[in-house]
């Protein structure tokens, strides 16, 4: 089983929308965790949108990275630049991945246009997690 660790800067959005994919997506093909470099929470809107696509993660907690340096991790998925830019060394040989996704938290405009950038990165990161466990986790 692989280990797999997405990481944001806060732990709230874009991490979690993609722990859960990569969890949905892999099954019982690898241990997925996610963390920050802070913790911010869980965004509650986060929550509402992968519930809207059948996900619930309203379980999952915001970690700092720290928590994991201890777990071989094979693969570092980085969501922000500026997570990249701070990601901690690792005493493991994990393959690093980045793609800079848009922060849905930072969204103005009225609640149905928020809610509307919270979805579009969503769908985002669903397709970057289908992606991403096809062709690193084909059996």
């Amino acid at each position: 089983m692989k280990n797999i660790l997405v990481l944001c800067t806060g732990n709230s959005c874009r991490s979690q929308l993609a722990e859960g994919y990569l969890r949905h997506f892999a099954g019982n093909k690898a241990a997925i965790y996610s963390a920050g470099i802070e913790t911010h929470g869980v965004n509650p809107k986060a929550i509402q949108v992968m519930a809207e696509d059948g996900i619930d993660i309203s379980h999952h907690t915001s970690n700092n990275v720290d928590e994991y340096v201890a777990i071989p991790f094979d693969y570092v998925i980085t969501v922000c630049d500026n997570a990249k830019e701070n990601c901690p060394y690792f005493l493991t040989q994990a393959q690093r991945f980045h793609f800079n996704f848009p922060d849905p938290a930072k969204a103005t405009g009225t609640p149905d246009e928020i809610m509307n950038e919270f979805r579009r990165v969503r769908d985002m990161i669903k397709e970057y997690a289908r992606n991403f466990i096809s062709q690193n986790l084909a059996q």
